[in-house]
């Protein structure tokens, strides 16, 4: 009776692990506040997300990973959580998150202090320099995992790192900068400051103009573009995705990988 528990057990992990290995990634999914997830990182991994969100905080010269302060527990830290989990995973599939699959997107949303994080961050990024994007020499070279510095942002301390591993999260009043699509790579905006519509009903024609002419900038810049605070709604992931938006914001992951994988 025991043997053949065992033997279901490990059938069943041996399908898991299966599973895993063969999900095709989904370039569009972002896992928005992804570390509020059962299991931070692979939930998202495990439902093909290219892009993950962890809000970070600095405490006595250690990152923790959390929404709010009252959050925070000393084992969850950033390397915890993300950058040690994503090393062992690239060096298992050859270089890659996902085997011959696109970059990931790390979105580190600093809660602290933006220039003594910053400070702090390029050191310890600096350390995962073999999965991480960065300048070599000058010259940015693109590697498994892209970090892009959200909320509170150091911009002109990160645009001034001669060897950085991370760029900043743009927003729509940045659409006429003159940053390398390499140190801005991303623009990201919440919803409710552009569009009215919350997924209910038609959504206006003169909100989906707009809609298509913002994406339609952001790629002439060579840059991704993401909204937050987005309904978990599929009539919004429908407008997002014919309209061509590169992120799609999701707390449900499961059912945003349902729509874009039928």
């Amino acid at each position: 009776m025991v043997t053949r528990l065992v033997f279901y057990i490990m059938l069943g992990l041996t399908a898991h692990l299966n599973c895993e290995a063969e999900v095709a990634p989904l370039k569009q999914g972002h896992a928005h506040n992804d570390y509020e997830h059962e299991r931070p990182l692979f939930d998202a991994l495990e439902n093909g997300f290219c892009s993950v969100e962890v809000d970070i905080f600095l405490v006595e010269g250690v990152f923790l990973v959390g929404h709010d302060k009252k959050d925070l527990r000393p084992e969850k830290t950033i390397q915890n959580l993300y950058l040690n989990p994503l090393r062992e995973r690239i060096r298992k599939n050859g270089g890659r998150v996902y085997k011959g699959g696109p970059p990931l997107t790390l979105l580190i949303d600093v809660k602290s202090d933006g220039s003594k994080a910053y400070a702090r961050l390029r050191t310890l990024l600096a350390k995962y320099s073999d999965i991480l994007s960065g300048l070599d020499e000058g010259k940015w070279v693109q590697r498994a995992v892209t970090a892009v510095i959200s909320g509170n942002r150091a911009k002109d301390l990160i645009a001034a790192d001669g060897s950085r591993h991370a760029g900043i999260d743009g927003r729509i009043s940045d659409l006429e900068s003159s940053a390398q699509s390499h140190l801005m790579p991303l623009i990201s905006d919440r919803w409710g400051s552009h569009f009215k519509w919350r997924g209910d009903g038609e959504f206006p024609k003169d909100e989906r103009s707009k809609l298509h002419e913002l994406v339609k900038k952001v790629h002439q810049s060579g840059r991704k573009i993401r909204f937050w605070a987005t309904p978990d709604k599929v009539s919004v992931w429908r407008e997002l995705n014919e309209a061509s938006v590169d992120l799609i914001n999701a707390d449900n992951l499961s059912g945003l990988r349902q729509f874009l994988r039928p």
